[in-house]
């Protein structure tokens, strides 16, 4: 199972990718292995020296007592320290730390982040017109 964060691809030039652990309630934990995970609009911080996912939204469990669960409250990312001091420094440089997919690995649930920088509207419509040129010369040499 591997839910992928479509959208960083295409806001976002992605330069160095990191693996992350993410801290989960049990529930949670059921509902990401389930595929309830959007990631769409969350994005890294890092807050008195640790890294957290803000605003990703893990769809409540069905079968837990939800009635004070926050779907979008903030998660704690597990990092090695030099990986924490690397965003640290990269991200006081002005860029952005973006999740990019999350996956399970043996027992865990994993999320893959990387530090990014923001495209421009131009560079996002020069993308599409290029994966249009591309998708269409497939189709053409598909045909012959």
């Amino acid at each position: 199972m591997r839910i992928v964060n479509r959208r960083a691809r295409y806001d976002y030039h992605l330069l160095e990718k990191f693996e992350a652990g993410i801290v989960l309630s049990g529930a949670e934990v059921k509902s990401v292995k389930a595929g309830h995970i959007r990631l769409e609009e969350a994005f890294g911080r890092l807050k008195d020296g640790e890294a957290w996912l803000i605003n990703a939204h893990i769809h409540p469990y069905p079968f837990t007592d939800n009635r004070e669960y926050d779907p979008r409250r903030p998660r704690k990312l597990l990092l090695h320290k030099n990986e924490l001091l690397k965003l640290a420094q990269e991200t006081y440089r002005g860029l952005t730390i973006v999740p990019v997919s999350c996956y399970t690995k043996g027992n865990k649930i994993k999320l893959e982040i990387a530090l990014a920088k923001g495209k421009k509207k131009y560079e996002k419509k020069e993308a599409i017109k290029r994966r249009d040129i591309e998708r269409e010369a497939e189709r053409e040499m598909g045909t012959q």
